[in-house]
């Protein structure tokens, strides 16, 4: 019975997934932040020039389409390897 508490309770194993969920997002947020920093952002100031603006939006958008595009791609790997295990147990 011991080591079942966590798994047997759905409303807590719920809660944990959402709460890992928003780590995994606020740690994207953090990533794609300190890239797109770098990257254009050459001298801070009170506003943002077009360029910068314009280098943000790129940045963004690249590192938005770079994460769906691995994302997808390690789900077409776990489909994958759940297709083979299932094959393998017939």
């Amino acid at each position: 019975m011991e080591g079942q508490g966590v798994t047997a309770n759905p409303q807590l194993q719920r809660f944990m997934e959402i709460e890992s969920q928003k780590q995994r997002f606020q740690q994207l947020v953090h990533q794609m932040t300190e890239v797109c920093w770098e990257k254009c952002m050459d001298k801070p100031g009170p506003k943002l020039d077009s360029r910068t603006e314009t280098c943000f939006v790129n940045c963004v958008e690249r590192f938005i389409d770079t994460s769906q595009f691995i994302l997808n791609r390690l789900e077409q790997t776990q489909r994958s390897k759940g297709a083979f295990s299932e094959s393998m147990l017939d």
